[in-house]
């Protein structure tokens, strides 16, 4: 059986929009949190996520 998980904001901690499976992987994600309204860029893979930090322009 394969599991599904919320993907939760790196910020906030709540759940966004996005589900993904334990064979997910995501590379260079923008991932948009309703409640916070931010935007962070993530990886993912086998359900351990990371945040990408951005240099500032």
């Amino acid at each position: 059986m394969i599991k599904n998980n919320w993907i939760l904001c790196p910020i906030c901690g709540n759940k966004t929009r996005v589900k993904i499976r334990e064979n997910t992987i995501l590379e260079n994600f923008p991932l948009y949190c309703p409640k916070c309204r931010r935007e962070t860029i993530i990886n993912v893979k086998q359900f351990h996520t990371t945040v990408i930090k951005e240099p500032d322009a």
